[in-house]
């Protein structure tokens, strides 16, 4: 019976853990299982987390874009990504439109990138899919012989 219950209770654990201590101000020591950082609701001593949102979305969509390109055995050399948002004036201030730019160095086709794209926010990035959908996403890329 022990057993059934740990058993269990492995499965019942969320998939996401992070932990928030209040420093000062408006900042937070932030953990998770593997790594720790500030957020600071004002910008000073980390990122925000209307920041950190941004950079989760530009980080699954870069992490898909490049495993993609790299089981097409696509080959490139670097690979850059900027994120642009814009938000509501007043509260919440919630992002309403994101631009994605991907840089891509090497000689990969450019139908190979809009591919990777597509998929990844159609199918594979967990963080768009995990956002309202009513938020205007534009993507491009650059292809950087």
């Amino acid at each position: 019976m022990a057993d059934a219950s740990h058993h269990e209770s492995q499965f019942s654990r969320p998939a996401v853990h992070v932990e928030l201590v209040w420093t000062e101000k408006l900042q937070f020591g932030a953990t998770t299982a593997s790594s720790a950082l500030v957020v600071d609701g004002d910008s000073v001593a980390g990122p925000s987390p209307v920041q950190l949102l941004a950079t989760a979305l530009l980080a699954c969509m870069s992490a898909d874009v490049v495993d993609i390109l790299q089981k097409g055995r696509h080959a490139f050399t670097g690979f850059h990504a900027v994120l642009a948002g814009d938000r509501m004036p007043d509260p919440p201030r919630r992002l309403t439109r994101v631009t994605l730019q991907f840089t891509v160095h090497g000689t990969v086709p450019a139908a190979a990138i809009e591919r990777a794209i597509i998929l990844s926010r159609e199918k594979y990035c967990s963080v768009w899919h995990s956002l309202r959908q009513d938020i205007e996403l534009a993507t491009a890329f650059d292809i950087v012989a």
